[in-house]
C-alpha cells in the first residue's frame, strides 16, 4: 500500500531569543537545534544555509538512532554475559583456592595486545563474543580490559584532554529516563585512558575505602554533523550513549553544534570538533586511542572517500553507519566511469539499478574493510528516497574475509532486450568437515561464464554490471529487533513510525533463503543477542521483476500483482515485494519460467494486438518462443527430417500417419484451455519436459489482509529531495 505520509518530515519550529540573538527553533525527536532568522535568500527567494539541515531526512534521523539503540542494546546483553562468566570463573577460583595475581589478564578477555604486531588469544570458548581488536585499537567493543584504580581526587579535572583524540568517558550515577528523556549526567568526565568497563558498579577499593558506580562506554563518532542534530539526538534518545564526538570541517557548523549542544544541556557528553574527519578518524587507528563503537558517516554526496579509514575506526564488532546521496553516480549508467572510482563496480541499467546501488555501496566498503582482515555484515541496507542508508557490523575476522569473493558478483544483464538477467559469482566457497567433525570453508575459482554474448529469450547483447556486493542486504534477526522496539514510541517523538514500520517489514520479506522468522516480543529479544548469517552465505535470489516492464516488452496489458504471484505460488516458487521499487516481485523462478507465465498471460487473458510486435524486437523473439509455435516448428521439422529420410513410399506414408497423429495429440492438449477443477490454465512442457501448469489465481496471490502500513511513501511535498549545499561565506 502506498500512502502519503502527513506527519514525517514537519519538525515543529518557532522562534526564539537565546543570549540576545533571535533564532528559530527546530524541534526534532527530543532534541532542539537553533538556526539564525537572519538567514540571506537567493534570487529564488529559498533560504541560503549556513549550515545544512535538511527536515526530510527525518526518517534517516529516526531510523538510525533506533537502530543504534538496537544495537546497543544487544551489546550490554554481549557485556552482561561476560561479566556473568567472569564473576563464576572467579568464584570457581576461589573455591579452588586460587587467587589472580596482580596485573594478570581477566578470563573473560579474549586477547592481549603484548606488542603492536601480536595477539595471543586466552579464551577461545568466547570467539563468538569476544573478537580480536581492530588494527591500532587499544580496546575492543566487547573486550573491556582490567579495572583501574579509581582516580586520586586530587587528580586536576582541568588538564583532562578533551581534544578530538581523546573522547572522555563519564562516570557517575547511571542515566534516570524521565518522560521519555534522558535525564542529564552530573559527574565529570575522566580521560579515556582511565575509562573503567564493567557491567555491573565496580566492588570498594580498599585503597581508597570508597565505590565507584561506572557506565560502560558506548562512544559514537558523528563524523560531519553539521547542525549536531543527529548527536544531539544521539545523546538524548540511547541510553547507553556516554559520548558522542560532533564533528564538521567547517568553523560555521561547530559554532553551530556549540550553540545547540549548551541550549540541549549536553555540555558533558557531546564534544564538538573542528576538522578533517578523515584526519580525525585516522588518528583513532593509532596503537592507544580508543575506537569509536559506533561511527555515522551522512556526509553530502558520496561517503566512499571516508571507508577506508572509517572501517579502521570502529571498534571490533561495532556499528559503521553510512549514507550515499549520489544516486546519480551509483544508480545511473550516466558516468560508469565516475562509479567505478568510487565504489569499484559499474552501474546496472534497469528498473534494478537502485538495488544494484545499494550492492555496489557494499562492496565498497566490504573491499575496504578486507584489506585489513575487516569482515562486515549488513544489516540493515536500505534504498530510501534519493539516498542509500547502510547499518553494517565490522568484525575482525581474517577467516571471514576469505569469505568475501565468493559473494562477489558480476551481473549480465539484458538492458536493450528483455531484462533478463544472470549473476556470475567471482569465486566458489563451500563448506568442508575436517577429520576430526569440525566445519570449514573450502575456497575456490568459479567457472564461467555463465552467459553467452546474447540474451538466451530474445538473442539480444547483454551487458556487464558490477562487481557487487552478492551476499544478503539484512540480518533478519537485527530488522526483528528494531521493529519490536516501535509498539513502546512516542508518535510525538518518531513522527515516521508508521513508515519506518511499512519499509523494515518489507525488507524482512525479501529474505527468502529462509523463512521470515515470527516477530518476538520485546521481552523476549531482550534475553540474547541477536544472531549472525553465516558469512559465506549468498544472497539466493537477488534483485526482482517488476510485472509492468515485462508487459511493456511483450506490448501487451499488465497483469495485477495478485495474478502474477498467484501464478508463482501455484508453480510452487516464492514471491514477495522488494522495498526498493514499488510494484517489484522478489522470487526464486528462473527467467524461463517468468517469460512462459508471461506467455500464458497474452494466450489465456490478453492478446497482443496485430503488428504491435515485429521481428527483431525482444518481444518477438519471446514470443517465438511460444509452446503452441514451438510444436509447429517441431512438427515441420519432423515431417522434413521424414520427407528427407525415407525414399521407400510405404515407409513414408506410414511414417506421416505416426507423426501427424502425434502432431494432432499435442495440439489437442495446448488448446484445451480448461483444467479438470475448471479453471483457466494451460498444460506445457517446460524445457527440461516436465509439465507445467499455469493459473492465474488472484485470490492465492491476494496478499493477506492486515495492518495498513506505508510501503512506499509519495513526496511529502513540492521541490522536496537533497536540497542545496550549505554556503559558508552567508
Amino acid at each position: 500500500m502506498t500512502l502519503p505520509q502527513t506527519t514525517t518530515d514537519q519538525p515543529s519550529t518557532n522562534e526564539i531569543t537565546y543570549n540576545g540573538k533571535v533564532y528559530t527553533k527546530v524541534r526534532e525527536g527530543l532534541a532542539d537545534i537553533l538556526n539564525p532568522v537572519s538567514m540571506t535568500t537567493d534570487k529564488n527567494g529559498s533560504t541560503k544555509q549556513t549550515v545544512f539541515y535538511n527536515p526530510i531526512q527525518q526518517f534517516n534521523r529516526d531510523l538510525s538512532v533506533l537502530a543504534m539503540r538496537a544495537f546497543a542494546e544487544d551489546l550490554a546483553i554481549i557485556r552482561h554475559a561476560r561479566h556473568e562468566r567472569r564473576l563464576q570463573h572467579q568464584a570457581k577460583e576461589a573455591q579452588n583456592g586460587k587467587k589472580r595475581k596482580r596485573g594478570a589478564p581477566r578470563p573473560a578477555e579474549s586477547s592481549i595486545v603484548n606488542d603492536s604486531n601480536k595477539v595471543q588469544r586466552l579464551d577461545e570458548s568466547t570467539a563468538a563474543v569476544d573478537q580480536d581488536r581492530p588494527i591500532g585499537a587499544a580496546q575492543s567493543l566487547q573486550e573491556p580490559p582490567p579495572v583501574p584504580e579509581p582516580l586520586d581526587e586530587e587528580h586536576d579535572r582541568s588538564t583532562v584532554d578533551i581534544s578530538p583524540h581523546c573522547h572522555a568517558a563519564v562516570a557517575g550515577e547511571r542515566p534516570q529516563q524521565t518522560n521519555g528523556q534522558l535525564g542529564e549526567l552530573e559527574n565529570d568526565r575522566v580521560s579515556s585512558e582511565h575509562t573503567q568497563v564493567h557491567a555491573e558498579p565496580n566492588p570498594p577499593n580498599p585503597k581508597h575505602g570508597s565505590s565507584v558506580d561506572v557506565i560502560p562506554p558506548f562512544r559514537i563518532l558523528d563524523a560531519l554533523s553539521a547542525t549536531g542534530l543527529r548527536a544531539l539526538r544521539y545523546a538524548k534518545e540511547i541510553t547507553h550513549v556516554t559520548s558522542v564526538t560532533a564533528n564538521d570541517i567547517s568553523a560555521p557548523a561547530t559554532a553551530s553544534i556549540k550553540l545547540n549542544v549548551e541550549y540541549n544541556g549536553l555540555v558533558k557528553k557531546i564534544h564538538p570538533t573542528t576538522g578533517d574527519a578523515k584526519a580525525l578518524m585516522g588518528h583513532v587507528v593509532n596503537p592507544g586511542k580508543e575506537p569509536f563503537h559506533v561511527v555515522d558517516l551522512d556526509p553530502y554526496g558520496t561517503a566512499a572517500p571516508f571507508f577506508d579509514v572509517a572501517v579502521q575506526a570502529v571498534a571490533d564488532g561495532g556499528l559503521l553507519c553510512v549514507t550515499c546521496t549520489d544516486a546519480g553516480i551509483y544508480a545511473s549508467v550516466g558516468w560508469p566511469e565516475k562509479t567505478f572510482s568510487q565504489y569499484g563496480g559499474l552501474p546496472w541499467k534497469g528498473p534494478q539499478g537502485h538495488e544494484a546501488g545499494l550492492r555496489l555501496v557494499l562492496h565498497a566498503v566490504a573491499t575496504s574493510a578486507a584489506r585489513y582482515g575487516l569482515a562486515i555484515e549488513p544489516l540493515a541496507s536500505l534504498n530510501i528516497d534519493f539516498y542509500v542508508r547502510l547499518f553494517v557490523r565490522v568484525r575482525r575476522s581474517p577467516v571471514e574475509v576469505k569469505c568475501l569473493a565468493g559473494k562477489t558478483m558480476v551481473v549480465y544483464n539484458c538492458d536493450h532486450g528483455c531484462g533478463a538477467f544472470r549473476i556470475q559469482y567471482l569465486a566458489q566457497t563451500r563448506e568442508r568437515e575436517a577429520k576430526n567433525g569440525d566445519k570449514f570453508h573450502n575456497h575456490s575459482l568459479a567457472q564461467g561464464p555463465t552467459a553467452t554474448p546474447l540474451c538466451e529469450h530474445c538473442g539480444f547483447k547483454t551487458h556487464l554490471a558490477g562487481p557487487m556486493w552478492g551476499g544478503p542486504l539484512h540480518n533478519p534477526h537485527f530488522l526483528k529487533r528494531v521493529l519490536g522496539l516501535l509498539p513502546s514510541l512516542d508518535s510525538k517523538v518518531y513522527g515516521t513510525i508508521p513508515r519506518i514500520e511499512g519499509m523494515l517489514t518489507l525488507a524482512l520479506n525479501e529474505t527468502l533463503f529462509q523463512d521470515p522468522p515470527e516477530m518476538e516480543s520485546v521481552e523476549s529479544a531482550a534475553a540474547e543477542p541477536f544472531a549472525s548469517l553465516d558469512p559465506a552465505l549468498r544472497d539466493p535470489h537477488p534483485f526482482f521483476i517488476n510485472p509492468s516492464t515485462l508487459s511493456r516488452t511483450l506490448r501487451c496489458s499488465r497483469p495485477s500483482d495478485a495474478a502474477f504471484r498467484g501464478a508463482l505460488l501455484r508453480l510452487g516458487y516464492r514471491a514477495t515485494r522488494s522495498h526498493t521499487e514499488p510494484g517489484s516481485i522478489r522470487t526464486d523462478a528462473p527467467w524461463h519460467i517468468i517469460w512462459e507465465i508471461m506467455r500464458e498471460w497474452v494466450r489465456q487473458k490478453h492478446p497482443i494486438k496485430e503488428g504491435a510486435i515485429t521481428n527483431g524486437m525482444a518481444g518477438w523473439e519471446i514470443m517465438q518462443k511460444d509452446r503452441s509455435r514451438r510444436q509447429f516448428n517441431a512438427a515441420k521439422q519432423e515431417l522434413r527430417n521424414i520427407l528427407d529420410g525415407t525414399e521407400n513410399a510405404d515407409t513414408l506414408r506410414d511414417r506421416l500417419e505416426a507423426a501427424l497423429h502425434r502432431i494432432s495429440k499435442g495440439s489437442t492438449e495446448v488448446v484445451n484451455g480448461q483444467d479438470d477443477d475448471g479453471t483457466s490454465g494451460a498444460t506445457v512442457v517446460s524445457g527440461e519436459h516436465e509439465e507445467l501448469k499455469v493459473v492465474f489465481d488472484e485470490k492465492l496471490g491476494k496478499e493477506a489482509a492486515g495492518k495498513k502500513m506505508v510501503r512506499y511513501q509519495q513526496n511529502p511535498r513540492a521541490e522536496w529531495g537533497p536540497m542545496s549545499r550549505a554556503k559558508a561565506g552567508h
